[in-house]
């Protein structure tokens, strides 16, 4: 009976060494802190914002975890190595979001200096409609929209744009030449739509330049 007494004593104070021995998942935590510094280092700020404040998220319920741990008598890890874990897990995806976010972006600008490209070549290179070089018909009308508070005002009249047409027919550039300022913007949204033959020059495409005139008028 003493030496049962004993045993079990010996093994409760055993397992409670064991429990209060309990350390910290240290690799897991680890790994899961270093995810999240990659996705700051991939500028997961600026490209995934989102993503990265999930992460930070998770970080900070791991240390909460961890200091929660700290200061109990008999600290277990369990949880902490759960939390680990996810804060990796949403780190990585950060890091992968913020690849993918940055991808995006940079094709979006190099489109966008392309597309500002063609349009000071075309611009340079345009002729001028008259004489030889007839006006391209047009191909894909847009109707102007006519400004709500204009009409109330009872604003109407003519705006006057000199369009740039692209080679492949598209508005590449437009710049108002008459004014009516609150139906300026209506008309160069339109006209920017508005699609032509391509003009053939020698037997190739080439821009051209050419006036054209927005009509508002209150029915």
């Amino acid at each position: 009976m003493r030496f049962t007494a004993r045993f079990c004593a010996m093994a409760l104070g055993l397992a409670v060494t064991v429990a209060g021995c309990a350390s910290p998942p240290s690799a897991d935590i680890d790994a899961a802190r270093a995810a999240v510094e990659k996705a700051t280092a991939a500028q997961a700020s600026q490209y995934a914002p989102d993503s990265l404040k999930a992460a930070e998220d998770a970080l900070a319920a791991l240390d909460a975890e961890l200091k929660a741990q700290e200061a109990k008598w008999f600290a277990s890890y369990d949880k902490a190595a759960t939390l680990a874990t996810a804060a990796k897990t949403a780190g990585e995806k950060a890091a992968a979001d913020a690849v993918a976010g940055k991808e995006k972006a940079d094709a979006a600008a190099a489109a966008e200096r392309a597309a500002a490209e063609a349009v000071e070549k075309a611009e340079k290179e345009a002729v001028r409609v008259g004489g030889n070089i007839r006006p391209p018909k047009k191909t894909k009308d847009v109707t102007p929209i006519y400004p709500p508070d204009a009409k109330s005002a009872g604003v109407q009249g003519v705006v006057i744009i000199e369009a740039v047409i692209g080679a492949d027919g598209k508005v590449a550039k437009t710049k108002v030449l008459r004014s009516v300022p609150q139906l300026d913007g209506a008309a160069v949204a339109a006209v920017k739509q508005w699609e032509f033959t391509p003009t053939l020059l020698n037997g190739k495409p080439v821009p051209v330049v050419m006036t054209v005139t927005v009509n508002f008028k209150l029915k």
